[in-house]
């Protein structure tokens, strides 16, 4: 039913997705301390990462829907597709956040308790999740379908948490923007 497993393949992948994990995990860690000034106004960004969020959310559903059908097929296209926008969407982010303000949240009351919830579970699940989004990514991609299925089972909800509060966190934080 599925090819063999790529060990060798793995291991590159499993190498490369640790050392891009901690590469991100660096540039999330400094990004809001060192501003860059390309000359452009990345203001526009906000809108931008939660409508990449979003496509990551429809092609994750995609996704568990066609691994339910047992459509192996177009579940990796659509585990494709999620990659490539959180990749997108990661690279929109920390560009955003190296040349831009920071933009505070400006309501009081119950909300703010709201919004700080939504953001602090985002940004931590996000940070931790990274590297096991791609490890499981490269055990699917290399037909290590057991320990695919099994990190799927846990990685993949925590993914869909971090991509629909990402819009969310938007949202709340969208009359703020000056």
């Amino acid at each position: 039913m599925y090819p063999e497993p790529n060990d060798f393949l793995a291991k590159k992948l499993t190498k490369i997705s640790i050392v891009l994990s901690v590469a991100v995990l660096l540039l999330v860690g400094v990004m809001r301390q060192v501003k860059i000034s390309l000359g452009i106004d990345f203001s526009f960004l906000p809108p931008v990462h939660a409508i990449l969020n979003t496509l990551v959310t429809i092609c994750l559903l995609t996704a568990l829907y066609y691994i339910k059908k047992k459509d192996i097929d177009k579940h990796r296209k659509a585990i494709y597709g999620a990659m490539l926008f959180s990749g997108l969407f990661l690279l929109c982010y920390v560009l955003y956040h190296f040349t831009t303000v920071e933009t505070t949240f400006c309501k009081e009351g119950t909300i703010r308790y709201v919004y700080y919830f939504f953001l602090i579970t985002h940004v931590v699940l996000a940070g931790v999740s990274l590297p096991f989004i791609l490890l499981t990514f490269t055990r699917g991609f290399t037909y290590q379908v057991a320990k695919h299925r099994k990190m799927a089972r846990w990685v993949f909800p925590v993914w869909l948490y971090v991509a629909m509060t990402g819009p969310v966190c938007y949202l709340l934080l969208k009359p703020c923007y000056i």
